[in-house]
């Protein structure tokens, strides 16, 4: 044990490893501006790789005229089989075909035999056949590689050769360095860069100052409700609201309304409780003070204060009876209940009053299912059949029925006393209401029918009070009561 001085423990701080929760914000942001991200990336790719290929051609045929210039420099020498390609071209006629001092230009020449007729002989022979079709108007093909430890284009052009002394095939050959390719390739993609990064810029920019004009009734709400009271319990103004706030707005005001109607009934039931439990409270002060004065008998005196503690504590019962009904509104999961068998057992449970009275008393039921928590239907069932008796003139007759469809079930309770008045009908179900189907005053709590009504509506079902009458004559009451069915499938 620790030491009665011992401080107190030390509040445990916030798990520091718990989800921080998610912005509605950042998750329309991000939803938003990463697939824009991720398309620009693509499309800067894309711009990228065609920019490329169109600069590519642009060289190419660059290279496709210096082949074939070369090709007009040839000419055959010689006659029948000796015959060969000659060529008067020097080097420094390819200055004309050089677009600056950045890149230089190397070219071969075979003939018909594919010996070397001009140019350089280390320049690396084509290994690749010449594809059945391209974009140019000659025999030609590109490819790409390297020369004395340098990445080359090369073109490779075959050109026909004709003279006097016999004709063939000659194979020109034009290879490019690539530093002017690739600094126009770097300025390629450093223009493709910056004009899709202003192009994410924009978006970004036009995406944030969407979203925070969308989310702006959002905080307007938050900042609404969190500078209400605590006890402020009126709906929110759905006047302009998105409609996308809508349904929230609406179920935020239909949950405020429950716990405003919570609010209101638990405030009742303070203010009824202390105002109904003073006056035997005070009665039984009084009673007691008699009693030690000597003013009554001592038997007489603990007569009075048990049948005042009786009524006490059946007006708590029904109070807390009363301020239990509300808890059926929420209650979401309740039972399948056998009622037949509910109204058994309250029919036993006051036989020792229907006895007493001598009362012609009559039950028929059959197994009625319903959707309600036992303790629901035995007071239901228990206040209605104790008020019939209370009503019935001793010796007169008392039937309860219970009947049932597919959809609805029935309790009927028939007593033989005065009935009630049109007027009074209404104003039996109001709680505290005391008065008899005469008018007079009743010795009871005034909760019974109170709390009959409150379970009836919880459970989806009617209640009614029908004088039975004769030629005009009231020959008793008829309480009935209506439950939903449970179906036989469920």
């Amino acid at each position: 044990m620790e030491p009665a001085g011992a401080a107190a423990a030390p509040p445990q701080e916030a798990n520091p490893r718990a989800p921080r929760p998610s912005s509605l914000r950042r998750t329309l942001l991000l939803g938003i501006l990463l697939p824009v991200f991720g398309f620009v990336l693509i499309n800067t790719v894309v711009l990228y790789r065609q920019a490329l290929s169109a600069a590519d051609t642009a060289y190419d045929r660059t290279l496709l005229a210096t082949a074939k210039s070369l090709g007009e420099q040839l000419e055959v020498a010689g006659d029948g089989p000796s015959a060969q390609v000659k060529s008067s071209l020097l080097y420094s006629a390819l200055e004309a075909f050089e677009a600056d001092n950045r890149s230089r230009l190397f070219y071969r020449v075979s003939g018909f035999a594919g010996e070397l007729v001009s140019g350089f002989e280390d320049l690396p022979r084509s290994r690749e056949n010449l594809p059945a079709q391209n974009i140019y108007a000659a025999l030609v093909h590109f490819y790409d590689d390297e020369y004395r430890g340098v990445p080359v284009r090369m073109a490779v052009l075959l050109q026909p050769v004709a003279g006097l002394g016999g004709q063939g095939m000659a194979t020109i050959q034009v290879a490019e360095t690539l530093e002017l390719r690739e600094t126009l390739a770097r300025q390629i993609l450093l223009d493709t860069l910056w004009r899709q990064a202003a192009l994410v810029i924009v978006i970004a920019l036009v995406v944030v100052v969407v979203v925070q004009r969308a989310t702006r009734p959002v905080r307007a709400l938050s900042h609404a409700l969190g500078a209400r009271t605590d006890n402020d319990l009126t709906p929110l103004p759905t006047a302009g609201a998105p409609r996308e706030l809508l349904p929230l707005l609406d179920a935020t005001n239909q949950h405020m309304q429950r716990l405003a109607h919570l609010l209101e009934h638990q405030k009742r039931f303070v203010r009824d409780t202390s105002h109904q439990l003073r006056t035997p409270l005070a009665v039984l002060k009084v009673q007691v003070q008699s009693a030690l004065r000597g003013d009554i008998e001592p038997m007489q005196a603990f007569e009075e204060i048990g049948h005042t503690v009786e009524r006490a504590n059946e007006l708590a019962n029904q109070m807390l009876a009363l301020a239990k009904v509300e808890q059926l509104r929420e209650d979401k999961t309740t039972p399948c209940t056998d009622w037949a068998e509910v109204v058994r057992d309250v029919a036993l449970d006051l036989s020792p009053l229907i006895a007493e009275r001598s009362i012609d008393f009559s039950l028929d039921t059959s197994p009625t299912p319903v959707r309600s928590h036992l303790w629901a239907l035995r007071e239901l069932s228990r206040n209605l059949l104790h008020n019939a008796i209370k009503n019935t003139p001793a010796g007169s007759r008392l039937s309860v029925t219970l009947v049932s469809d597919a959809r609805t079930a029935a309790l009927t309770i028939s007593d033989s006393g005065p009935g009630i008045s049109t007027a009074l009908r209404e104003r039996l179900f109001q709680p505290f209401s005391t008065e008899t189907g005469a008018g007079t005053a009743s010795t009871g709590s005034g909760l019974g029918l109170a709390i009959c009504l409150g379970i009836v509506r919880s459970l989806g079902g009617s209640i009614e009070l029908i004088n039975r009458e004769s030629h005009t004559r009231v020959m008793g009451l008829n309480a009935t009561v209506r439950l939903p069915t449970v179906p036989s499938n469920s």
